[in-house]
């Protein structure tokens, strides 16, 4: 059987649809003491990145509206440069925030393949603590210190 552009489009929605959707009470931390990375911590981490994703956009959509609305013509000199200079940081955040949806949406990858929580250096899990401040942490912390130090000295050459 060979499957159509549209049978192929189907496919992988049926397959989200069928993965049953995992219980999470509102109060729930991962703990140390279940198994990592288990259906409840992976479904407690894509949420925290899902729902840190849409304030993101919702911040740049009130960006780009406030960018828009401040395109006027404003003749004083100094009340342009200024309304220049609010401009240039707000596109900087911005990008900023643009690059923290990609790694986002990295992260979110790594939760579908089954690799999310683990050290791409070292193999390690990451500890639950570090995933929790920071859920798109793609290193243990001693590794992105190991990563840091190199960078430093690199930098110095």
């Amino acid at each position: 059987m060979t499957l159509t552009d549209s049978d192929a489009d189907l496919a992988p929605k049926e397959d989200a649809e069928m993965k049953a959707e995992v219980f999470l009470p509102k109060d729930y931390r991962p703990a140390e003491d279940e198994p990592f990375m288990n259906e409840r911590q992976l479904e407690y981490f894509r949420r925290k990145l899902v729902n840190w994703k849409m304030e993101l956009m919702e911040q740049s959509a009130e960006t780009i509206e406030g960018l828009q609305d401040s395109a006027r013509n404003v003749p004083d000199i100094a009340d342009r440069a200024s309304e220049e200079t609010d401009r240039a940081l707000e596109l900087r955040t911005r990008d900023r925030q643009r690059k923290l949806v990609a790694k986002i949406d990295s992260a979110l990858r790594r939760i579908e393949n089954g690799e999310y929580g683990y050290c791409e250096v070292t193999g390690e899990p990451i500890s639950l603590r570090r995933l929790d401040a920071r859920p798109i942490a793609t290193m243990t912390l001693e590794a992105q210190e190991r990563h840091e130090r190199r960078e430093r000295v690199h930098r110095d050459d």
